[in-house]
């Protein structure tokens, strides 16, 4: 567990569901639920001190590895979800993220997320020393 003084790393990212991202019931297409989690994911690496940016200027690519989803309730156009990325593990070659999607305090969906650190040829690295100590590890 990414600790630090025994608290999760966690950041909550409020996101409002687009027109575009809903299919024809008016609902958050699944699909769109991975693009909420990478922007939560980066909002807390940059409240971290992190920046995906100087990362791959560096040469290090985090890359999902896996994801899992769990679907409660469904979002609607227009809603204002919170996005809660938590960072739940760290390893020398990967980060574990769990998310909560809410709107108005009540869960909708819940999801996981592995990250891999690979090179430019997508060869797995080890995680540089920086994202390691940001991420509570």
């Amino acid at each position: 567990m990414a600790t630090d003084g025994d608290q999760p790393h966690s950041h909550t990212t409020p996101i409002r569901v687009r027109y575009c991202e809903t299919d024809a019931m008016g609902y958050l297409h699944h699909g769109e639920y991975a693009n909420y989690f990478e922007v939560a994911r980066t909002e807390l690496l940059r409240v971290e001190g992190g920046c995906y940016a100087a990362l791959e200027e560096a040469g290090y690519y985090l890359v999902v590895a896996e994801l899992a989803t769990k679907f409660r309730k469904p979002a609607r156009y227009d809603d204002v979800l919170d996005v809660t990325a938590t960072t739940v593990a760290v390893s020398p070659v990967k980060l574990v993220h769990e998310y909560a999607v809410e709107r108005n305090g009540e869960l909708l969906t819940t999801a996981r997320t592995v990250l891999a650190c690979v090179d430019r040829d997508g060869r797995i690295q080890r995680m540089p020393d920086d994202v390691v100590r940001s991420a509570g590890g």
